[in-house]
């Protein structure tokens, strides 16, 4: 074999390996986070990453960057595999302890917030990047201080809301559960475990209460001071109320994926449900439209998708060796 059919035998067949590995070891992440009642950071984003219009978002752009806005669907722990508990610390659970995030765990009392009833309550979660998996919701212990930074303490033992698998309607998850009885400023906490892989997502709603149980909460007013140069970013529980809180618009999700460093490629396909819309186990229902949107990650056609690209790349590989050998055969036959 001369020299030149070496070099192509090797090179295709090096090729193979490497792209068997790449389908099988290419993960896809999902990406998401609280709609309603709003989360911190998607609240923070939907005022404009690089004016934002609260005292408070505008001391989370200073304390982690703008970055961290147009990133508003990726607090995450990759590795959390149902232990978020013991991975994220105490003082870090609004950024999931991650650094760049590091401006949502901010101390204060005037993050913009939702309105809240107790009783029934219906949840939203955006999910640009749908996976199987689980909900969790806790909410704050009556006492609860937003002026301190929010420790696993600071929240109910055990979830007021938890579901598996929800409904997914136009591109978010849909799920009710019964909001405890408080009054005034409070943190819903949620984590979204992913059953197919360890990644989890974490966002903190701030909310409010009204003055009786089960009363909305008015529309609060913007603050009226910004804090100081090089003074600290946190405010004190006695600061104005908050400006209320609302989600990104379409239109603002889109303007602002050029600016994300999160992975967009996930394809939202919509397939038939089952017939009849049946509720599953955990009591979610299928959607009374009868589509549901595709989900990205593990399933049970993922793995023999995998394995039948991986055999059609071996495949072409094959002929492309054949074809190589063939040509060089005919060069020496033609030189002889």
């Amino acid at each position: 074999m001369t020299v030149r059919r070496k070099a192509a035998a090797v090179a295709v067949m090096g090729f193979a390996p490497l792209v068997l590995t790449g389908l099988a070891a290419a993960p896809a992440s999902a990406h998401g986070s609280m709609e309603n009642p709003v989360s911190r950071v998607s609240a923070c984003y939907a005022e404009g990453p690089e004016n934002p219009r609260s005292a408070a978002c505008k001391a989370a752009v200073a304390a982690g960057g703008r970055q961290a806005l147009y990133d508003w669907n990726s607090v995450r722990d990759g590795e959390a595999g149902g232990r978020s508990r013991s991975k994220v610390p105490d003082g870090q659970l609004c950024s999931g302890g991650n650094a760049e995030y590091k401006g949502l765990d901010l101390a204060r009392a005037d993050w913009p917030a939702t309105g809240m009833s107790s009783g029934s309550f219906t949840f939203k979660y955006r999910a640009t990047a749908p996976h199987k998996g689980s909900f969790d919701l806790y909410i704050t212990k009556d006492g609860y201080d937003p002026s301190k930074q929010l420790k696993w303490s600071d929240l109910e033992a055990k979830p007021f809301a938890s579901v598996t698998d929800p409904t997914l309607t136009n591109g978010s998850y849909v799920f009710s559960g019964t909001v405890p009885k408080r009054a005034g400023r409070h943190l819903i906490y949620s984590v979204w475990q992913r059953s197919d892989s360890t990644e989890a997502f974490y966002s903190c709603s701030d909310v409010v209460f009204g003055k009786d149980t089960g009363g909305s909460a008015p529309a609060p007013s913007v603050p009226s001071h910004t804090p100081a140069q090089g003074a600290s970013h946190s405010a004190p529980a006695t600061a104005d109320p908050a400006p209320s809180a609302s989600a990104p618009s379409e239109a603002q999700i889109a303007a602002g994926t050029s600016k994300s460093t999160v992975h967009h490629d996930h394809t939202a396909a919509i397939t038939s449900a089952p017939a009849g819309n049946a509720p599953k186990a955990d009591g979610s229902a299928a959607p009374a439209d009868g589509t549901n949107l595709a989900e990205t990650g593990g399933s049970s056609s993922t793995g023999p998708l995998a394995i039948g690209g991986a055999a059609v790349v071996a495949i072409g590989c094959s002929v492309l060796l054949t074809t190589v050998r063939r040509r060089a055969a005919a060069a020496g036959r033609h030189r002889s």
